[in-house]
């Protein structure tokens, strides 16, 4: 050996970083890593990534119905606004008139069937009708069911 290794023991090299630098180096190493390691471990989470596409999927779809909604809604518009241009302004007169007509009539029916009906009879019916309320979208589909039912019993004619 030298003497200037032996003058030099506890002195750092000129080249090599501070104690300061590598303590950083590896605070910086340890936050990559700690990085990678969640990086990987949402890669292997198969639940988690099953829900965020879930979650993804169905915000596509409501999106979608709302789009198609709105052009339903801006079609319809149109329709209505097309009838009524078309429609005699006569006829359109004569039509609120006989509205107004059925509704006074449903309603005096109504009255009369209410007035005529036993009480425990329009509870279970206020029941009934509170149940289809709150079921709106099965009674709908049950309906709708029963319809498209009856078009291809129809369709295909009597049987022989």
């Amino acid at each position: 050996m030298n003497d200037d290794a032996r003058t030099n023991i506890g002195t750092p090299a000129p080249d090599s970083p501070a104690p300061a630098e590598l303590r950083d180096q590896v605070e910086r190493t340890r936050d990559e890593l700690g990085k990678t390691v969640e990086a990987l471990a949402a890669k292997t989470d198969i639940k988690a990534q099953a829900k965020e596409k879930t979650a993804a999927v169905r915000d596509q779809a409501a999106e979608k119905a709302a789009q198609v909604s709105e052009r339903i809604r801006e079609k319809t518009g149109y329709a209505v606004q097309l009838v009524k241009a078309k429609t005699p302004d006569p006829l359109l007169e004569k039509t609120a008139q006989a509205t107004s007509q059925v509704r006074e009539s449903a309603a005096k029916a109504g009255q009369y069937a209410t007035d005529k009906t036993p009480e425990p009879l329009l509870e279970k019916a206020g029941q009934a009708a509170t149940a289809a309320r709150a079921n709106r979208t099965p009674l709908l589909v049950a309906g709708a069911a029963v319809v498209v039912f009856l078009l291809v019993r129809r369709s295909r004619g009597p049987r022989r």
